[in-house]
């Protein structure tokens, strides 16, 4: 990472719209340079309104926003914002969205459902964005919904610098389902550590599902690790599972700090140490439960977003 960036602050702008703008001011302030002037109105009906408050003429344009809850005012804000400045003449428009959402609508699970994924990539590219910035895709392949350039940024990386700086004397890195093996085999690859995996099965319908906790994971502190949380129930059963066999401690990890319906109240009783997130989403305080700890994505994102500035390589931030 770059101890002090150097910009062309006379063709770099950045700007906001409303889901992440302690985030954007934080880039800010690691690139030098201002968080550009803009507005976000809204008539009386709900439409939504945003003027450009100076000029992006001829500019390099990056703007941030995560289409986190509520994810449709955001995205829409997203695709007007980005209309505005391409109708303002940016000479290009970097879109730096740190949570995707619709991610989990990556595919057709079942007869007659949408790619809603597919839909919002289609949307941003019709809107006028040159390029994506985004941090952890709920679903790789996501990128190849894009025609235009998607850099897919790694927040795992800062999570497994946290837990090694916390010396844990021997911690297991625990995927909470089947599907995230992969993300659970490279946590354990950054803290030498073995794996292992939350099996649930339904036995058959109308009985509770039953949880098996496949590895060796008794006496030692385990670390769940996901993408995102959202209503919690996966990282509790998880951690419920854990208790159970016998760990010594337990931790829970992700990106996205999705946390909607019951999350707080869940993670609140369940038994989990300490959870580790990122600030792709930004929290309300009454999400900001005690054994909650926040890194920040900002110094990932302005490193990135330099690069791209100076025309530099940017895939070691993703390897």
């Amino acid at each position: 990472m770059h101890v002090g960036y150097s910009i062309d602050k006379k063709k770099f702008k950045l700007f906001t719209v409303r889901s992440n703008p302690l985030l954007t001011n934080e880039i800010a302030s690691l690139l030098g340079c201002a968080v550009g002037k803009s507005s976000v109105k809204r008539f009386s009906d709900g439409e939504v309104q945003i003027n450009i408050e100076e000029s992006v003429r001829g500019s390099e344009v990056f703007v941030v926003q995560s289409t986190s809850q509520p994810g449709n005012e955001h995205v829409m804000e997203l695709l007007i914002m980005i209309d505005a400045l391409k109708r303002a003449s940016a000479k290009e428009i970097n879109v730096v969205i740190p949570y995707f959402g619709y991610a989990r609508q990556d595919r057709k699970a079942r007869a007659r459902e949408p790619i809603a994924a597919k839909l919002v990539a289609n949307l941003l590219e019709t809107a006028g964005a040159d390029r994506i910035l985004t941090v952890d895709l709920h679903a790789p392949q996501i990128q190849g919904f894009f025609n235009i350039p998607v850099d897919p940024l790694q927040g795992l990386p800062l999570l497994a610098r946290y837990f090694q700086n916390k010396a844990l004397q021997q911690p297991v890195i625990v995927a909470p389902n089947h599907s995230g093996l992969g993300r659970a085999r490279r946590l354990a690859e950054y803290l030498d550590a073995p794996i292992a995996f939350i099996d649930k099965r339904h036995p058959e319908p109308g009985f509770p599902q039953a949880v098996n906790v496949v590895g060796d994971t008794e006496g030692r502190e385990a670390i769940i690790v996901d993408d995102l949380i959202d209503t919690a129930a996966t990282v509790t059963l998880a951690a419920n599972a854990l208790q159970e066999n016998k760990v010594s401690a337990i931790y829970a990890c992700c990106t996205h700090p999705v946390l909607t319906g019951p999350a707080i109240e869940r993670l609140q009783i369940a038994p989990i140490k300490e959870i580790v997130v990122t600030n792709t989403i930004e929290l309300d305080e009454d999400k900001k439960v005690g054994n909650l700890t926040v890194l920040s994505i900002a110094p990932l994102l302005a490193e990135a977003i330099y690069r791209v500035h100076r025309e530099q390589s940017v895939s070691t931030l993703f390897q």
